[in-house]
């Protein structure tokens, strides 16, 4: 795509979240409306949000994860600042968010908002910013290489014509052993050119989609070495002419985590290794989920593949662990 191109569907979008858009009722499919339910510690920021930042919030999952307090977060395509407010509660009056979007309406909002969810944290200063920009050029935003712990984003990727720009900028902004964690939409098969020129579906959050495998692959270009899938849910269409535009193209909701550790190989590895969660992380004393194939009970040890081990070990869930083993000696592909 021609940087005119990229120009030109930038424009499309924000004119779409900007002006077509006024509630998220206005959507004519669930893609970018999240479905599932939140968990308590999530419930209550979610009371305290602005009755117009809710109204202007276009999602398709839940993009908050676990160990925010204290941290440096930057949420991508924060829009009418939802996430963002509450990432701000979570990360607590020391943590730090920046919300970067490209649409001076939703910003309005955000921007409009801060005083009014400071007051209600009870925080005696903002630990919250939004500021303008493209994903695909944070460097403009006057975003630095390796200032963020976290970085969300929902249902926003899919939106940028140039992921690959997109991807290689996340990478340079996150801390080593920081987090890309979001909710995107994602084909079953690669979406046909001639749909990708459609600005109802590229705004709708599908036609600009990329097939899951291909995301897989473009993540691991650049750098997010093991993706790792979290949560999935199907995405329906009820408007029957977008219905008909896509015909069989299946779409789902997907939340991926992504760590910026480059020890992390392409398969999972066996060096014999396992863990043991310590039950110290503050809203999962339990069970910690790192994804959709590892659940880690507190008090058990639990054999995990190289790459597993790296992620707790290296990332800000270190401490809520103990491990057993080291990489030493290779046992060949980890079996289950």
């Amino acid at each position: 795509m021609s940087d005119i191109a990229k120009t030109t569907k930038h424009k499309e979008v924000s004119r779409y979240y900007g002006e077509t858009l006024q509630h998220s009722s206005d959507l004519k499919t669930n893609a970018c409306c999240t479905i599932q339910s939140y968990p308590q510690h999530i419930q209550v920021p979610l009371g305290m949000i602005h009755e117009e930042v809710l109204e202007k919030y276009y999602g398709c999952g839940l993009t908050l994860p676990l160990e925010l307090e204290g941290r440096r977060i930057l949420d991508l395509g924060s829009g009418s600042g939802r996430d963002c407010f509450i990432a701000s509660y979570l990360a607590g009056p020391d943590g730090y968010v920046v919300g970067l979007d490209m649409t001076d309406e939703q910003l309005a909002v955000a921007h409009r908002h801060i005083d009014y969810h400071m007051g209600k944290f009870g925080y005696d200063r903002p630990n919250v910013d939004f500021r303008r920009g493209l994903i695909e050029k944070l460097d403009e935003a006057g975003l630095e290489d390796n200032a963020f712990d976290i970085v969300i984003s929902n249902c926003v990727i899919n939106l940028c014509p140039d992921k690959e720009a997109a991807l290689r900028e996340i990478y340079r902004v996150l801390k080593p052993g920081g987090e890309f964690y979001f909710s995107d939409v994602y084909s079953d098969r690669r979406v046909p050119e001639r749909l990708r020129e459609d600005p109802v579906l590229y705004g709708e959050c599908l036609s600009g989609a990329l097939y899951e495998h291909d995301f897989i692959r473009l993540a691991r270009r650049h750098g997010f070495t093991d993706p790792r899938e979290v949560a999935r849910d199907p995405i329906t269409i009820e408007n029957s002419f977008v219905r008909e535009l896509v015909g069989s193209i299946g779409f789902d909701s997907i939340t991926f985590r992504l760590f910026k550790i480059p020890e992390l190989e392409e398969a999972r590895e066996d060096y014999g290794q396992a863990v043991r969660y310590k039950g110290t992380l503050r809203h999962s004393p339990d069970v910690f989920e790192l994804d959709a194939a590892h659940r880690f009970e507190a008090g058990r040890a639990h054999r995990v593949c190289g790459n597993t081990f790296n992620m707790l070990a290296r990332s800000r869930f270190a401490d809520h662990f103990d491990y057993f083993g080291d990489d030493a000696i290779h046992f060949g592909r980890m079996r289950d």
